[in-house]
């Protein structure tokens, strides 16, 4: 990680506000109200105990008075066990809402990531989201779970404790509190070192989940295995779980020494009550009842301080993680949902497209992809879109899917604005089948329906039929049911992309986008592709990319694409005729 990278992150870790954290338990008030409740109620009946030992030893035991040392006695397990149930049923609620509050922060940041734009994702590392995900959120569980019990617990407990320490002789409590101020100063610099640790720490598990997803993903392998970098990948991740191995070291080490005089300290403190309450000027102004009482009081004292410090260490150390998830959370969404949604019915949809004058560049660049598109296409018909690779073919068929918003101008479906409809109508308007074919590690059934949930078995038989894959699905020795294997690389390119034209169609989409759908397909395989594609064109707006023009030659209408801009339109023969860009790329 750079110098850069690692003053970013520190900026971010101390920009996060705790009221922003304390904002995640407030719809869960009431149940850690309760459990502040039986805190406190456990702290109470607890200190009982040191009293009644108090009772046992002075006056009890002395005067062998059975009857009362029975009744002690059977206080001190009175007070065990009613505090071990409340503590039970302080854990299960607490537990109950970290959990909850949990729960709430992965599935905010997985569905605030599936609003981002593709362009978010194109710069952004899968690893490295993944990875947010999973080690950041885990990271925090301990925190979320457990932090407001303990601070609520250790602080009843300190404070209660040290008001019985009080009771039973300020002078003592005097000598006992007088370790808390160098107590707190060296917490507060664990907690400044701590939390750089994990801040460095973060981004390595990122780091490490990156070369994982590229190394053992089933193109990462064949990569690797094609290109014998197997050795580099082992070397580069060995080294990165190293620097992991050093940080997670730092990180429990960290302060140690720190903690280690703190518990000296306090286990010194009982040798000097004894030694104080040992001299002449002290002899026999205490009882042994109370010294052991109070020696009993400042061990009890000791855990729930030492926690409380602690858990400060724990927040200032966890604000890396917290800051790496609202960073996240507090992405803006580049494409929004209308304020004010037109109210269609995809199904009525005639499918007229329009491009008016527009232009887009991609974020951060100067150049626009296209620039001044004017297109009509009317609805049921096919416009084909021709053009060098990088002319902007697949940014004009992004566009109409709504992948990216145009920086200049407008596109509409039956005269409405794109940016007017919903994103789930427009997803049930418009199908894209791209050159990229993704397939889920599923089966071929799941992997059709996940287009189309309500879809049956029939829906996803005819669609496949359409998609001239039926045949070769049945004959599967598992059928529909039949796994597709990481990724679909049990098939072949063209089969994957037929699998995919199929799920596309199951959908009946009023407006078709094949951006070099039949790419990886033979030429026999292609041409049966053609005939479907022609059938299914009828009352369907379709809008293709393609390089080979032997398959949009019968398109209604083709625009050749050169640097964004439109240069030529009109049929197969027309442009022949015109003998221009089109002639040129057709001979």
């Amino acid at each position: 990680m750079t110098k850069d990278q690692k003053a970013a992150d520190k900026a971010l870790a101390s920009s996060v506000s705790l009221r922003r954290i304390g904002r995640l338990f407030t719809p869960y008030r009431w149940p850690l109200a309760v459990v502040v409740a039986i805190i406190a109620a456990s702290a109470v009946v607890g200190l009982a105990s040191p009293f009644l030992l108090r009772a046992v030893i002075d006056t009890a035991l002395p005067t062998q008075n059975v009857p009362l040392l029975a009744w002690l006695v059977g206080g001190m397990v009175g007070v065990a066990a009613v505090t071990a149930a409340f503590g039970v049923i302080q854990t299960w609620i607490s537990t109950r809402v970290g959990q909850q509050v949990m729960h709430r922060l992965r599935t905010d940041v997985f569905s605030h990531l599936q609003r981002q734009s593709v362009a978010f994702f194109t710069r952004t590392r899968t690893g490295e989201v993944q990875s947010r995900i999973t080690n950041d959120i885990g990271g925090m569980q301990s925190v979320v779970t457990d932090t407001a019990t303990s601070i609520a617990s250790n602080l009843t407990t300190v404070v209660a404790t040290a008001v019985a320490m009080v009771a039973l002789s300020w002078k003592l409590s005097l000598i006992s509190l007088v370790v808390m101020p160098p107590a707190i100063y060296l917490t507060r610099k664990v907690a400044q070192m701590r939390r750089e640790i994990t801040q460095a720490r973060q981004a390595e598990l990122a780091d490490l989940n990156v070369t994982i997803d590229e190394g053992l993903s089933i193109g990462g392998v064949l990569l690797t295995k094609t290109t014998g970098s197997g050795r580099n990948l082992v070397r580069r991740f060995t080294e990165s779980s190293l620097r992991l191995v050093d940080l997670e070291l730092r990180s429990s080490l960290a302060g140690r020494w720190r903690m280690a005089s703190m518990s000296l300290i306090f286990a010194a403190i009982p040798a000097v009550i004894y030694l104080s309450a040992g001299l002449p000027a002290t002899r026999g102004a205490m009882t042994i009842g109370t010294l052991i009482a109070f020696t009993s009081l400042q061990n009890t004292l000791f855990r729930p301080l030492m926690g409380l410090l602690n858990v400060g260490v724990t927040i200032n150390s966890s604000l890396a993680l917290f800051a790496r998830i609202f960073e996240y959370l507090d992405l803006e969404v580049e494409i929004t949902e209308p304020e004010h949604p037109v109210d269609i019915d995809p199904r009525q949809v005639r499918g007229e497209v329009r491009f008016e004058d527009v232009t887009f560049a991609y974020p951060g660049s100067e150049t626009a992809a296209v620039a001044g598109v004017n297109l009509d296409v009317p609805a049921g018909t096919t416009l084909a879109l021709v053009g060098e690779t990088g002319s902007g073919k697949s940014t004009l068929a992004s566009l109409v899917a709504r992948l990216y918003d145009p920086t200049g101008g407008r596109l509409t479906i039956d005269g409405i604005d794109l940016r007017d409809l919903r994103l789930d109508d427009l997803a049930e308007i418009v199908g894209v089948v791209s050159q990229e074919t993704y397939l889920m590690h599923a089966s071929v059934r799941e992997n059709l329906r996940h287009a189309r949930p309500s879809a049956t078995d029939a829906d996803i038989e005819d669609a496949a039929r359409a998609a001239q894959i039926h045949e070769l699905i049945s004959s599967l020795p598992q059928g529909y049911d039949t796994m597709v294997g990481s990724r679909g690389h049990r098939f072949s390119g063209g089969e994957k992309q037929r699998i995919a034209i199929a799920r596309t169609l199951l959908r009946n989409p009023r407006v078709l986008v094949l951006d070099e759908a039949t790419s990886a397909l033979d030429t026999e395989t292609e041409r049966h592709m053609q005939q479907a594609f022609d059938e299914l064109a009828a009352g369907r707006t379709t809008i293709t990319i393609a390089h080979r023009l032997s398959t949009v030659r019968h398109a209604d209408q083709i625009a050749v694409i050169d640097q964004g801009r439109v240069v030529e339109s009109g049929t197969h023969e027309t442009l022949v005729a015109e003998d221009g860009r089109y002639a040129a790329l057709a001979s």
